[in-house]
């Protein structure tokens, strides 16, 4: 459950970045100061907003790429965001299984997103899943 906690701060940081280009540091400190520091997943916490902002670029290339008919500044940023972190989490963390990453970010999508979020999440994520090989997924080379 920690890591559930830990992806919804992250999640939060990464909103407050992208639609008010918040300092991450900061939003990070303010939601400890706020709600309570993470005591068991704070370092994944920071990791999520950190790495998930490292690689936006490509990782947005990948959303741009399969959201057909979908242009990435169209989806919503919740959606997006919650995309962004599973996508970091499948492509460039060497702890955390793609499928896990899939299903918590449906999650996610079903308690902050829209009634469809949580179907083209998965859809997206889902051919990430499918075509593993066109993606770079080298997690033996990955960082974190």
């Amino acid at each position: 459950m920690s890591r559930r906690l830990a992806r919804e701060r992250a999640l939060a940081v990464l909103y407050q970045v992208d639609l008010g280009g918040a300092d991450p540091e900061k939003a990070l400190n303010w939601m400890d100061d706020n709600f309570g520091p993470l005591l068991k997943s704070g370092d994944f916490a920071h990791r999520l907003v950190f790495g998930t902002l490292e690689h936006r670029p490509d990782i947005d290339r990948v959303i741009a790429g399969l959201s057909k008919d979908w242009n990435i500044n169209r989806i919503a940023s919740v959606d997006k965001n919650i995309m962004r972190m599973a996508l970091f989490e499948m492509l460039y963390s060497k702890d955390v299984p793609s499928s896990v990453a899939v299903n918590e970010a449906v999650e996610l999508a079903k308690s902050y997103g829209g009634d469809d979020s949580g179907r083209f999440i998965n859809g997206i994520l889902g051919k990430v899943l499918e075509m593993p090989d066109t993606y770079p997924t080298d997690k033996s080379q990955a960082e974190y």
